[in-house]
């Protein structure tokens, strides 16, 4: 049964005209990409016609892997080389040869939505990117582009995106353990997040430590005289003062907690040999030159959130994201280590992919936000 497509389609400023450049990164990665059942058979279709070639490098490598154990429709992947590249990746033009030869309707559903992060719910679309893409990443750097939330980017028409889905007769998010939000107020929430980092000077620190005050704030809320929209609108106006990590302990335990959402086959490594000496040699004093791409960074993980259905309440929304932001500090310390050099545009560029990577494509969600909920409520009014 077709399930109803909203029509109403709603991302950030910075990603509304995005489109790949053609960096490869998504496609050289060693990671399993599903093909389902009607793609499998149209690609293998192709590959008897003679319409569709593997690349040169694959040589006589079938371009599928499949699972004999699977059910009927799944267990089937694209064949990774030695270096992790697809098959169907065209070398030196990182041109994805499926979409190439046959369209971009011939692509399975994660090649067709990738770099893309959406929740699709009664209010319409609304979709954010993962930075884990090099465009993605450098879009939070865009001076041109006043940062705010638009409706019908030209990136994203209507479509059925591969995301999160919440149906009709689902529940909005929690306000908090005990009481939903309704989906205005949710909306005005989301807004007033993204708002608060439209100040692209301000101290990221001081970002956080307003969300999290307003979060406690609108927490308290009762249903009675005023509406959870109304409640929204009278959230101080002013920023909680707060100055930039000095070291990186904290963030090195919300770090920890993200990796231990990480199932054990995809656990990276252990490393943070001299971490700390690096953030405070490389990262801490570079810091303040970054707050505008920090401060995009917050907005797009306060956009469009799968933590809002996922967890307990706005404080877990914002617990989530000041561990994002912990992630890109520790990912900046490991760069600037190993490459021993002060951060730099570049080397936070590849912290915010590192960090996303972790988030959007190692972690499990749920656990995430189980995780963060279960902090959130430990120093919050709820516990």
């Amino acid at each position: 049964m077709l399930r109803h497509v909203p029509t109403r389609v709603f991302s950030l400023s910075i990603h509304a005209d995005y489109r790949c450049r053609h960096s490869g990164q998504c496609c050289s990665t060693d990671w399993d990409v599903p093909v389902e059942l009607p793609f499998y058979r149209s690609l293998t279709a192709a590959l008897d016609g003679k319409r569709l070639r593997t690349s040169a490098a694959a040589g006589e490598r079938s371009p599928f892997v499949v699972d004999p154990d699977a059910s009927d429709g799944d267990g089937v992947f694209f064949t990774r080389l030695d270096d992790g590249r697809c098959v169907f990746l065209a070398p030196h033009t990182n041109l994805c040869i499926v979409h190439r030869d046959l369209g971009f309707d011939a692509l399975p559903l994660t090649c067709r939505h990738f770099p893309r992060v959406s929740i699709q719910d009664r209010r319409g679309i609304f979709i954010t990117l993962s930075h884990y893409c090099p465009t993605a990443a450098s879009m939070l750097f865009r001076d041109e582009v006043e940062l705010r939330i638009v409706e019908q980017p030209p990136a994203f028409p209507p479509n059925d995106y591969d995301g999160l889905v919440v149906g009709d007769d689902d529940l909005p998010p929690l306000l908090h353990p005990h009481m939903l939000m309704d989906f205005a107020g949710y909306s005005a929430w989301e807004a007033h997040l993204v708002a608060r980092c439209t100040d692209l000077q301000r101290v990221p620190e001081s970002v956080l430590a307003t969300m999290m005050r307003d979060a406690r704030l609108l927490a308290a809320w009762r249903p009675g005289s005023s509406t959870l929209l109304e409640a929204v609108g009278r959230l101080p106006i002013g920023y909680v003062d707060a100055v930039p990590a000095r070291s990186l302990d904290e963030s090195l335990v919300l770090y920890r907690a993200v990796i231990d959402a990480v199932p054990e086959d995809l656990k990276p490594e252990p490393d943070e040999s001299d971490l700390p000496d690096a953030f405070v040699r490389y990262v801490a004093p570079r810091w303040s030159l970054f707050h505008p791409p920090i401060n995009r960074f917050i907005a797009a993980k306060s956009f469009a959130t799968w933590t809002a259905y996922q967890g307990r309440g706005v404080a877990t929304i914002v617990h989530g994201i000041e561990s994002a932001v912990a992630l890109v500090r520790v990912e900046a310390a490991r760069l600037c280590r190993d490459v021993d050099r002060p951060l730099d545009a570049d080397l936070l560029r590849e912290a915010f992919r590192a960090a996303d990577f972790a988030l959007n494509h190692l972690a499990v969600g749920e656990d995430l936000a189980l995780g963060w909920a279960a902090s959130a409520e430990g120093s919050g009014p709820h516990r």
